[in-house]
C-alpha cells in the first residue's frame, strides 16, 4: 500500500548481503526481511550468547549457543518463509575475502566492527559498483536520536569512522554511505573484574540498523 506492487516485486527479486548479525545486524536482516526482500546472505562466525540477550533480535533464551546465522536463518522463517536466508558462518577480513562474490548482490550491508574487514568491503564494493551502506561505532552511547546518515568523509566525533577514513583514503575509497553517531562515546564501568568492555543497550544499535534497512528498501525502490 505504501510503495506499491512493482516495487515490492523489486524487493522481492533483489539479494543482499549482510555482514555481521548483532546489534545493528540483526535488525537489518529482519527489516528486510518484513519488507519482502527475497534473498538475504547473512555472514557471521559468532555465537548467541548470554551478553546479546540485551540488544540483538537473534538472541533468546532459545537460541543461546546457536550460530548466528542460524538463529537469523530460524528467524526470519517464522516472519517471512518465503524469504530465502543463507548463511554463512565464516569471519570476512582480507585473507577469506577471495571466497565471497560480492559482484551477486544487489546491496551489501556492513554491520561488522572490524576496520581491515569494514575497509576491504569498501574496496571491493566500490571496485564492482555494488551498492554498499556501513554501520559506525554503536556500542557506549545513549542516544539513537543523534543518529545520521552521511559520506564517510563527512563524518565527526565518531572513532571508528574516524580510523575507518584514514584507511580508506590510503586505498582510494572516495565515498561510503555510513549511519553514524555525533555523540561522544561514554566510558562504560568497571566490571566484576576490574575491566572496562565496550557496553551497549536495546535502542541505539536497533535504530542503527533500522535506519540502514530503510536506505537500502528506498533506494532499491528509487525512493532516495
Amino acid at each position: 500500500m505504501l510503495y506499491g506492487k512493482d516495487k515490492v516485486d523489486i524487493l522481492r527479486g533483489s539479494k543482499i548481503a549482510v555482514f555481521g548479525v548483532g546489534g545493528v545486524g540483526s535488525y537489518v536482516v529482519e527489516a528486510l526481511a518484513r519488507s519482502g526482500v527475497g534473498q538475504l546472505d547473512v555472514f557471521d562466525n559468532d555465537t548467541v550468547a548470554p551478553s546479546n540477550l540485551n540488544r540483538q533480535l537473534i538472541a533468546t533464551t532459545q537460541t543461546l549457543g546457536m550460530k548466528k546465522t542460524d538463529a537469523a536463518q530460524q528467524r526470519v522463517s517464522l516472519i517471512a518463509p518465503d524469504c530465502k536466508v543463507v548463511g554463512h558462518c565464516m569471519f570476512y577480513s582480507p585473507e577469506t575475502a577471495d571466497s565471497v562474490d560480492l559482484s551477486q548482490y544487489d546491496f551489501v550491508v556492513d554491520a561488522v566492527d572490524h576496520v581491515p574487514a569494514k575497509c576491504e568491503l569498501a574496496v571491493r564494493c566500490e571496485k564492482l559498483g555494488v551498492r554498499l551502506i556501513s554501520s559506525m561505532g554503536t556500542g557506549n552511547k545513549l542516544h539513537p536520536e543523534m543518529l545520521e546518515l552521511a559520506d564517510i568523509y563527512k563524518t565527526s566525533v565518531c572513532p571508528l569512522a574516524r580510523a575507518l577514513r584514514t584507511q580508506l583514503k590510503k586505498r582510494g575509497v572516495k565515498k561510503l554511505m555510513c549511519v553514524y553517531s555525533k555523540e561522544l562515546p561514554r566510558p562504560p564501568k568497571l566490571d566484576s573484574e576490574g575491566k572496562r568492555c565496550p557496553a551497549s543497550n536495546s535502542f541505539v544499535p536497533s535504530a542503527a540498523g533500522l535506519i540502514i534497512a530503510s536506505w537500502v528498501v528506498n533506494t532499491l525502490t528509487n525512493e532516495i
